[in-house]
């Protein structure tokens, strides 16, 4: 299977007028450069249809979810930008070919997610993409503040972590509600709601499938991510306080 052409199918069918998913520059191109096969175990051709699949007990989006999300996200070239919910890492790279790499930063409260999404970004190109294992609620502080805010979970309303890790100016975008969802925008102008949707909960620490989190693999994450501040952000910073 010619994997160019079938994302090229599965793009051109996001952007036809009769649908209108998503505009070509800059989520369609970037949808277009993505290998989602990269990111769905064992789909082959068939990642490119317009469908949820599950991996690892988590929902890959579908992409006309992902093209929905990030047309209301918004997100510019240089924009510093936090994924909750990071999931296999197909959104993340995405928008790594909006933003670069360098600025995206992911989050995820599982860890056999995290691991499988740096695999997926590391193999599919991405691997400047930052995802490191936390519970999403409190946000990435140590990388705050973020341009955007993508939240692929749903709340009833958005933390407060993640308000103030907003940088002026900026933009949230994430699912409110129990029963009847709603795909909320978060910027200086207040909250808007939009089209109605259907994401599971966001989840906080404790709620997450598997065994307890062992203290070696807790020190290896902070380690991860210590690595990755100092690489991006230079030594004449302040020491980051992991404890």
């Amino acid at each position: 299977m010619e994997y160019a052409a079938a994302r090229d199918g599965m793009v051109d069918s996001l952007e036809h007028e009769l649908r209108g998913v998503v505009d070509p520059d800059p989520v369609g191109d970037a949808m277009r450069a993505v290998p989602r096969h990269e990111f769905v175990d064992d789909a082959d051709h068939r990642a490119y249809n317009d469908r949820d699949f599950e991996a690892y007990g988590t929902r890959v989006l579908a992409p006309s979810t992902v093209g929905h999300l990030l047309q209301a996200l918004a997100p510019e070239p240089g924009d510093d930008v936090l994924v909750v919910g990071a999931g296999v890492g197909y959104t993340s790279a995405v928008l790594a070919e909006i933003v670069g790499a360098e600025h995206v930063h992911a989050v995820d409260i599982t860890r056999r997610v995290v691991w499988a999404a740096r695999d997926n970004l590391r193999r599919a190109g991405y691997a400047g993409a930052l995802v490191d294992c936390r519970d999403g609620s409190q946000g990435f502080p140590e990388y705050a503040p973020f341009d955007r805010i993508l939240v692929e979970a749903a709340a009833v309303d958005v933390p407060r972590a993640l308000r103030d890790q907003l940088a002026e100016g900026g933009r949230l975008v994430m699912p409110l509600g129990t029963g009847d969802q709603r795909l909320a925008t978060v910027d200086e102008r207040g909250t808007t709601e939009g089209d109605a949707v259907a994401f599971a909960p966001l989840l906080v620490e404790g709620e997450q499938h598997g065994v307890p989190v062992r203290n070696r693999t807790e020190r290896e994450d902070r380690e991860h991510a210590q690595r990755h501040h100092q690489r991006r952000r230079g030594w004449e910073l302040d020491w980051i306080d992991w404890d």
